[in-house]
């Protein structure tokens, strides 16, 4: 009896031991490892080299795109992600997908200090082989925290210069900023062309507290209004000339001004895209004295023809802008002038003079009634 009291009682705590013990899979001893974002884009890399090893350009296509639309999700270094749209853009170079490779080939180039010699100078040329066949859009914004929208899409991250690329025909291009007017202009793109477009929304104007109350604020300005034109003699003819003369001045000195802001921008453009293509062709090995040898490359010509241009642009911009202070002096002038010569108080109450400075620029604003 005592053995086999002692036999159920081993059977019994072997099979509690057994009802506790959660089963061992092969998945528990060997779990799968996750794919990490980094693994996915190298996967869609080595898809994409093997489909353009084979000249299988869509399929390439493809892949490149998959893998640099990942990018933003991974560790994905700035060289990589370089090399991954400049191949995209030289995939759509071959697909005759112009816009889309200038685009990718341009935001390559934009990270060449991380690209090697021979990239660069590629992924330059494939550039150079698209260009023809867009319009290029020099795009100026004020202010430079307005986001812009192309045909209705957004374009990316707000900032106040853009190089855009168009494909033959009419393009809408808008901008908005919080606390700014709305600033849209249609764009006839050419191929082969360099337009220049500037972009300034102005402050919205503040609504009125009493708009749309009967009997309120609006009514009684729009009531003291036309008292004021029933009271109010028509001006004589002689002092009708002065007004149109002033309003010309402020005319040509808007004018002359955005001209000039113009041209220096075209300047600005100009000098950095010879900042770029000189700091390449120093990793080319090229000295500072190559372009003033008698063996001198043909791409000098290409250079020097490029120093011009922007030493034109930014003539033509000081000259525009000295142009400009000259009409805004001299229609300044008149107001204080009319006051010395006539003696007469009305024209300085109707005359305000408001400095105006912020952080980029100073000046004064003139109200009044001319």
């Amino acid at each position: 009896m005592r053995f086999v009291a002692q036999s159920l009682w081993i059977c019994l705590m072997f099979g509690v031991a057994t009802g506790t013990t959660h089963p061992v899979h092969a998945a528990d001893r060997n779990p799968a490892p996750a794919r990490s974002g980094d693994s996915i884009v190298k996967d869609h890399l080595r898809r994409a080299r093997r489909a353009q090893a084979s000249g299988k350009w869509t399929e390439a296509h493809a892949a490149y795109k998959a893998a640099f639309e990942a990018i933003d999700a991974t560790s994905v270094t700035e060289k990589e992600s370089a090399e991954i749209a400049g191949e995209l853009g030289l995939c759509e170079l071959k697909l005759r997908k112009f816009r889309d490779a200038a685009e990718h080939l341009a935001w390559s180039l934009e990270r060449r200090k991380a690209l090697s010699p021979e990239q660069q100078k590629g992924f330059a040329e494939g550039l150079a082989k698209a260009v023809p066949f867009l319009a290029t859009l020099y795009l100026s914004v004020d202010p430079p925290d307005a986001e812009v929208f192309v045909d209705g899409q957004p374009i990316g991250r707000p900032r106040r210069s853009y190089r855009l690329f168009f494909e033959p025909g009419k393009h809408m291009v808008r901008a908005l900023a919080p606390g700014r007017g709305e600033g849209t202009q249609t764009l006839d793109a050419q191929a082969a062309t360099e337009p220049i477009m500037t972009l300034q929304l102005l402050r919205s104007a503040e609504s009125s507290t009493g708009e749309g109350e009967p009997g309120g604020p609006a009514k009684k300005a729009a009531t003291d209004a036309q008292a004021a034109r029933t009271s109010t003699p028509a001006p004589a003819p002689s002092a009708t000339w002065p007004g149109t003369v002033r309003m010309s001045g402020i005319v040509l000195t808007t004018a002359t001004a955005a001209v000039g802001a113009v041209f220096l921008l075209r300047a600005h453009v100009v000098n950095s895209d010879l900042r770029e293509a000189n700091t390449a062709r120093r990793e080319q090995g090229w000295t500072s004295d190559a372009c003033r040898k008698a063996s001198a490359p043909t791409a000098c010509a290409d250079i020097h023809g490029r120093i011009k241009e922007r030493d034109l642009f930014a003539t033509l911009g000081k000259v525009s802008l000295a142009t400009s202070a000259v009409f805004g002096i001299a229609t300044a002038a008149s107001f204080l002038t009319e006051v010395a010569i006539f003696g007469d108080g009305r024209p300085a109450e109707r005359l305000r003079i408001v400095p105006v400075t912020t952080s980029e620029r100073a000046g004064v604003i003139l109200k009044g009634a001319w």
